[in-house]
Parts: C-alpha cells; structure tokens; sequence
C-alpha cells in the first residue's frame, strides 16, 4: 500500500512540474541585451562592436564594426547582419554594403574576422541596434548593441510587382500540391 501511495505522488509530483516548472523556470531566468547564444559564444564571439553614429536621419547611413573571433580550429561558415529592437512598428533598414563581401561568409579557425555593416536608415524611431551572426550548424548571436535614434519622414521603398507575381504563382502552385495529394475521404 505504502509503495501505491509513493508511486501515485511521485507520478502527481511529475505532471506538476511538467505543467508548471517551464513558467517558474522563466521567473528565474534572466534576460539582458547584448547577451550572445549560449552555443555560439563557445564558437564565434563578436567583440570591439562599434557604431558610426548613434542619431542619423532616414536615408542617411550608419556604419556597424567590429572584429568575429573564431574560438576554434575548425573554419565556419555563416552570415552576418544588422539585427534591430523598437517600441514602433518598424524596423527597417536597408543593407547596403558588407566586408567581408557577400551575404555568406567563410570565418577561419582560430582566426580574426573584421567586418562591417553599412545600412541605410528608412523609418524613424528610436532602435536598439546589434550585430548579428549566424553560423551554419551552430546557431545565431548577437553583439551588445547599442541605441540608434533616427527622425525623419519614412522612406516607402517601390514593390516589385513581378515579385509578388512570382510568390503568388508559387504559393498557388503549392496549394494545388497539397489538395491534389491529400488523401480524400469517402462518406
């Protein structure tokens, strides 16, 4: 009886903590910004970030740097960008340039990267501002950041309408796979 009673409590302690320990969990946990993924920060660290400038007009630029240094032997592959926090709606900037060149890049073994971001401001706001690194296989990061105040009239860039054609075409053409496969049922 006694080993009936353990098992009925140990069972009831284990659907308790299943359903209540992921939200005490988060009342422990701490967040802060600038705080890289915990996988990649035994990788690839982004140190010495820096910012051009700090307030800026929309349609002007602003320069994000800094150094990508490999923590081990083994070369990565991965792409960096401009990754932005705001209270308003938007966040929306325009990439203009990168060093190293390219959308994707090689980070060698225990090697330092210098790079820089240059990106162009298109809607006002007042933005928390971090470089971004995503490497293959391992996960993304985040630099520290910092503020970016921008003011200014919104610059409303022109749609690609043929673009859109295109997605519409795919998504239906997607759609028509997905009913003509789906396995009818017969009433």
């Amino acid at each position: 009886m006694v080993n009936l009673k353990f098992a009925a409590i140990a069972l009831g302690a284990i659907f308790v903590l299943s359903m209540y320990g992921p939200n005490v969990a988060e009342i422990f946990s701490a967040e802060a910004h600038g705080v890289q993924a915990q996988l990649q920060s035994r990788f690839i660290r982004i140190e010495d970030e820096s910012i051009s400038r700090q307030s800026l007009s929309t349609g002007e630029t602003l320069v994000l740097s800094g150094k990508l240094i490999s923590l081990v032997e083994r070369e990565h592959r991965g792409w960096i960008s401009l990754f932005s926090e705001s209270t308003n709606s938007g966040n929306r900037w325009e990439i203009m340039a990168r060093d190293p060149p390219g959308v994707v890049i090689d980070i060698q073994g225990n090697a330092v990267t210098p790079y820089a971001i240059t990106a162009k401001a298109l809607e006002p706001g007042v933005y928390h501002v971090h470089t971004q690194l995503n490497v293959a296989n391992v996960g993304p990061g985040l630099g520290p950041g910092t503020t970016v105040v921008v003011e200014g009239e919104p610059i409303v860039k022109p749609i690609g309408w043929g673009m859109i054609w295109y997605q519409s075409i795919m998504i239906g053409a997607a759609y028509v796979v997905t009913f003509a496969t789906r396995p009818w049922k017969v009433i």
